[in-house]
């Protein structure tokens, strides 16, 4: 049986030059036997004529509020009495303003608002766009009203800008969608599995400096992290993220704290830790930092450098060794005996749950393979992209924190 088989899902598609890729998604969510109801605003047949939609889905695709072809000119109510999921996918930087500020003047805003089934949008704007802090308001209000938010990703965009804003691609946004009906049972009215928790996450790596211009560090790239942030996110949860140096765009509905080094990762987990339900620790947090940090650049000579090198604290180890510790999820890149050495490190550490994977096939790369090591035994997770890893992890996350 098809993924969604009879599935009920209204599509909405706002103004903007990804909008072409809501056709694939279209296409996508049909052939996984979706019945999906399209809502375009005036803007996006600008750009993508209603009738590629109707052959697509094979339904008739709303553009007007005030079309009476019904009869009863109500519409924005009855179709989305029908749908179990809502998905807006390009969601414009207009559009995201007027979900945030609950306006309601043509066909998908109505729908949007007079739903009550879950809510997923696809932001896609040009980098300013999404980077300006009204934009960034708006969507952290949208996380709060528990609309949950896919992306965007970071590339090279139509107007030939490079950075953050670009909407997911269909593959990406299609398995959002399989990973929300899994993670809320199929139901219509489920709640997301970790809505109301508090959960505070570490990514990146760290920087320790030897002197002025040199630096100890490691290869992560921060991209697990990010991704299990963003699946939190998505699984309803309030988001804080402590990122080491990284060149990625944070989830827009998280709140995002920088640090540099060890020390102050620690600094900003002891002051973030109160309240926190689940912790989970992805940063590659420097083992070792110098001894001493020079104060001037060193000269390079002839002679051998000697670096003293002293251990940094173990960040995930002390929180859960708190009296009253979170519900503590740690991360293990390992090169070898990835069962033994993990579960080693996980009963060393009092863990419930320890995420490993290889580092020689981890670090930087955009797609993975876990295994996960909890009191029940070993979890095998293909590999896969990160971000679909992550939300696996995090609905693992919350079966055991809900069996807790």
């Amino acid at each position: 049986m098809p993924e969604l088989h009879d599935k009920r899902i209204l599509l909405g598609v706002t103004g903007g030059i990804a909008a072409y890729k809501a056709a694939e998604l279209t296409r996508l969510l049909a052939k996984a036997g979706a019945r999906v109801q399209v809502a375009m605003t005036a803007a996006a047949t600008q750009f993508v004529a209603a009738k590629t939609f109707q052959a697509l889905s094979g339904r008739r695709v709303y553009t007007d509020l005030w079309d009476d072809a019904d009869g009863d000119g109500m519409a924005h109510i009855a179709l989305v009495r029908e749908c179990e999921l809502a998905i807006v996918a390009p969601a414009s930087a207009d559009f995201m303003a007027k979900l945030a500020q609950g306006l309601a003047d043509d066909i998908l805003s109505t729908l949007c608002l007079a739903r009550s089934c879950p809510l997923l949008i696809a932001p896609a704007m040009n980098q300013q766009m999404w980077n300006h802090p009204a934009t960034r308001r708006n969507a952290r209000q949208l996380a709060a009203d528990d609309v949950i938010l896919l992306g965007p990703t970071a590339g090279e965009q139509a107007c030939g800008d490079i950075g953050p804003g670009r909407m997911l691609e269909p593959e990406a946004i299609f398995a959002a969608v399989v990973a929300q009906y899994a993670a809320n049972g199929q139901t219509r009215h489920a709640q997301p599995v970790l809505a109301q928790r508090r959960v505070l996450v570490t990514a990146g790596p760290t920087l320790e400096k030897i002197d002025p211009v040199r630096a100890l560090t490691n290869l992560s790239s921060g991209k697990m992290g990010y991704a299990v942030a963003q699946a939190a996110i998505e699984a309803g949860a309030s988001v804080t993220l402590i990122s080491g140096p990284t060149c990625l765009p944070p989830p827009a509905a998280a709140r995002l704290i920088t640090v540099e080094s060890a020390a102050d990762m620690l600094a900003a987990v002891n002051r973030q830790i109160a309240g926190c339900d689940i912790f989970i620790s992805v940063a590659a947090v420097a083992d070792y930092r110098p001894l001493q940090a020079h104060i001037n650049k060193l000269k390079k000579t002839e002679a051998p450098l000697t670096l003293e090198l002293v251990p940094t604290v173990d960040i995930l180890a002390q929180v859960s060794h708190m009296p009253n510790p979170p519900f503590c999820v740690g991360f293990a890149a390992e090169t070898e005996r990835l069962p033994e050495l993990g579960e080693a490190k996980r009963l060393r550490k009092r863990l419930p749950l320890l995420v490993v994977n290889r580092a020689q096939d981890a670090l930087g790369s955009d797609d993975n393979e876990l295994l996960l090591l909890d009191d029940r035994g070993r979890h095998s997770l293909p590999k896969a992209d990160k971000l679909t890893l992550a939300r696996q992890v995090v609905n693992h996350i919350a079966r055991l924190y809900g069996g807790a």
